[in-house]
């Protein structure tokens, strides 16, 4: 049996759920790949890159910024699940001035959606205004190859997982409640069906389009030149 490390660099549903669903189905041992899920959120990238990791926008953000080659091989979702929360009765930019909003830093990739958000002036679930593949599967080239028989039996792996997401909503709800933990199962049902069913894909392919309209918008943002295009970036379609 193939092995792999497979970090997470986000904590929570947006980020895990295609590998929690892999691994509860038994995905990956189906498969042939033994995968160690592991913490990667306060990584550096020198330790990140050595193994796959689910975080697309951290990966991109790293290889604009830093140049390590990382490529996305499967895609889960093109709409960040970010929020900005405030308290009842602030429902626009101009309720808050001269008062502070708390972001993640701008090289960050929450901060950096975020950012980019915010300079359309609203405050709102970022993916309904900023469409960006964010989580799947990615690995550097430098340390791992996107062939590996590991990687690929993951990328299978995952997209049997967005499968279930797709074809099985009791069973995929299921998941969300125990992943989730405190909600009741009308609760997991409302946020499958408002945030998960409509927006992960079905098949782990990136959409081109949005893919090179993300990446001119976080150069932009970021102020750094656009080194590569769309499709050198998103290589899903295998």
């Amino acid at each position: 049996m193939h092995t792999i490390d497979l970090a997470y660099v986000g904590r929570g549903l947006h980020e895990e759920l295609a590998a929690y669903i892999a691994d509860q189905e038994n995905y990956y041992a189906d498969e042939g790949v033994h995968v160690a899920l592991r913490d990667g959120c306060d990584w550096g990238e020198e330790r990140l890159r050595r193994g796959a990791t689910i975080g697309l926008g951290r990966a991109l953000l790293s290889r604009l910024t830093s140049g390590i080659p990382w490529v996305a091989l499967t895609v889960n979702t093109h709409r960040p699940l970010f929020w900005f929360l405030a308290r009842p009765g602030l429902t626009d930019l101009s309720d808050l001035a001269g008062h502070r909003l708390a972001v993640h830093p701008p090289h960050a990739a929450p901060g950096c959606f975020a950012r980019i958000v915010l300079r359309w002036k609203v405050l709102a679930w970022v993916g309904d205004h900023f469409q960006i593949p964010t989580v799947g599967l990615a690995v550097d080239p430098t340390y791992i190859h996107p062939d590996d028989p590991a990687v690929a039996a993951v990328v299978r792996a995952h997209r049997r997982a967005l499968k279930v997401i797709h074809n099985n909503p009791d069973t995929t709800v299921r998941y969300i409640q125990t992943f989730l933990g405190r909600h009741t199962a009308d609760e997991a049902r409302a946020h499958y069906n408002t945030f998960i069913a409509p927006h992960f894909t079905p098949d782990g392919q990136a959409d081109l389009a949005v893919g090179a309209a993300a990446i001119a918008a976080v150069t932009t943002e970021l102020g750094v030149p656009a080194t590569l295009t769309a499709p050198e970036f998103y290589r899903t379609a295998h």
